[in-house]
């Protein structure tokens, strides 16, 4: 009977295989060149940081904007801008801590103390090269003796049509919020015209479909010339008597309607078809299971793109001064001529931002809400 020991064959052999497969190498070494490119991007970054802030407060100056405030803020953001130098520090650190493991024969402390070198070096550029993005921007403004500042974010001017752009905006305002409500109706009714049962329905769903691509194949731009000066032409009784708000309202309720049809409808056909046939199997009619089964939990998942068009419609109240809508776009455009500064439309543009990024942020919180509770269902 032999005596002789069992060795260990490893998964893809013998003995010689698993002994390849367990080298892991000398100490490991700290990340030097990776530290040293973080090092001179970071230098890079301060120093240009440094000359944009300094550069920032000489025009300022330079334009009777004077004041303890204006030191107080170059100085706050001339430390601000050191900040990136932390993670570099930490990094500087742990490439101490690797030279140290690797002089005491610890792998496991080296590996780790590498691993995390090179991570603080990465957030140590990528922060760098986010300042920097920030800077370069800085710069363009500040570029040609602040002619690009001048032209866009002149704050006087800011400051003296603020209130005319606003008072115009409301009519912005007012145009998308009647719009939505009447978009969420007229979408809905065309969406449900394309499932017009039997032959019956033939008609009505070839009539919703062309309703459909004629409208999105057409730019709102477009709608709204035709609509907004058609209409008057045609002397048509009550038509011809209303105002260009209402033919702009009426108009995107058009073009944007039949975007939400299509939202609709794949709201509905997201549905599973066992849904309908139980509904059908316990004596609901066609428009019974629509109404009380199928619509109801359609709409559950098309939120999130409802409010995404509703975002879009919002911008494009901007096209109503082709048909001369004073709204806040054709103000700062009448401001702009006056003044010859583009000021005014920054205005308008910020007043669209500070609306629309909310709801931006609130649906994507509705889509992360919805994510979670499937993966709970799946789960």
């Amino acid at each position: 009977m032999s005596n002789a020991t069992p060795r260990a064959v490893g998964a893809t052999g013998g003995p010689s295989e698993q002994g390849r497969r367990l080298n892991i190498g000398g100490p490991p070494a700290a990340p030097r060149v990776l530290w040293f490119t973080a090092l001179v991007v970071v230098a890079i970054a301060v120093a240009a940081s440094w000359y944009t802030i300094v550069s920032a407060r000489n025009a300022l100056l330079g334009n009777a904007f004077g004041g303890f405030w204006i030191d107080l803020v170059a100085v706050l953001l001339a430390v601000a801008s050191v900040v990136v130098v932390w993670p570099l520090a930490k990094a500087f650190g742990r490439c101490s801590a690797v030279r140290r493991a690797a002089a005491a024969k610890d792998m496991v402390a080296g590996r780790v103390a590498r691993s995390e070198a090179r991570d603080l070096s990465w957030i140590a550029i990528g922060y760098t090269m986010a300042q920097l993005i920030v800077v370069l921007a800085f710069q363009f403004l500040l570029a040609n003796n602040q002619a690009v500042a001048k032209t866009f974010f002149l704050v006087p001017l800011i400051t003296k049509t603020f209130p005319l752009v606003l008072s115009a905006f409301w009519v912005n305002v007012k145009i998308f919020l009647i719009a939505e409500v009447l978009v969420l109706v007229w979408g809905l009714i065309v969406a449900l015209a394309t499932f017009a049962p039997g032959a019956a329905g033939k008609p009505l769903r070839m009539m919703a479909t062309t309703y459909i691509d004629v409208f999105r194949s057409m730019p709102a731009v477009l709608v709204i010339y035709l609509i907004g000066f058609g209409i008057p032409l045609t002397g048509v009784p009550i038509l011809k008597d209303l105002s260009l708000t209402t033919y702009v309202v009426i108009a995107l309720t058009l073009t944007v309607g039949a975007y939400v049809a299509e939202i609709y409808r794949a709201g509905i056909l997201s549905i599973h078809w066992s849904q309908t046939a139980a509904a059908r199997s316990l004596g609901l009619s066609h428009m019974q299971t629509l109404r009380f089964v199928v619509v109801p939990q359609g709409v559950r998942q098309i939120i999130p793109p409802l409010l995404n068009a509703f975002i879009a419609l919002q911008k494009d109240t901007a096209l109503v001064n082709v048909v001369g809508v004073i709204d806040s776009f054709n103000q700062s455009m009448l401001i702009a001529s006056n003044y010859y500064n583009l000021s005014a439309v920054t205005t308008v543009a910020l007043l669209f931002i500070a609306i629309s990024i909310p709801q931006t942020r609130f649906v994507e919180r509705m889509m992360r809400r919805d994510r979670a509770r499937m993966r709970a269902g799946g789960a």
